[in-house]
């Protein structure tokens, strides 16, 4: 089955500053992905829940607020609890280098700074995808 890479993008926590998920929503639909934008305040359990139930490739969260390492570990959690091992899950924003390391150690995929060309997140999730899901 050849179908459009699907991808969730989520803002979990209070971080009520959306701009750049829609951003990056935006310009991976414009790469060719279906994209599901959850909105604002999503608990892990809604993004990880709405993802198994739309079937994604990956999912992406966009992070502001300073609760990365809390919110990337309980989603790879729920993930792993649910039987999602070939999901990319991936995401960015506020997030210091240390940190970032730390999270791909535990099972994170890339996760990329503002000011990261869409273009490089959109290449990333298709190669990732490409690697690690048959169609």
């Amino acid at each position: 089955m050849n179908r459009p890479i699907r991808i969730l993008v989520a803002k979990v926590g209070l971080d009520g500053h959306d701009r750049g998920a829609k951003v990056i929503a935006s310009s991976l639909k414009d790469a060719g992905m279906e994209v599901i934008y959850t909105g604002l305040r999503q608990t892990p359990e809604m993004v990880v829940n709405a993802a198994l139930q739309e079937d994604v490739d990956a999912i992406g969260i966009s992070i502001l607020s300073g609760a990365h390492m809390t919110v990337f570990p309980k989603v790879l959690a729920l993930m792993k609890e649910k039987g999602m091992t070939d999901v990319l899950l991936t995401g960015g924003g506020i997030i210091p280098d240390e940190d970032m390391k730390q999270l791909q150690a535990q099972g994170c995929g890339s996760l990329f700074p503002p000011g990261t060309p869409t273009a490089e997140i959109a290449g990333y999730i298709n190669d990732w995808v490409k690697e690690h899901r048959a169609f």
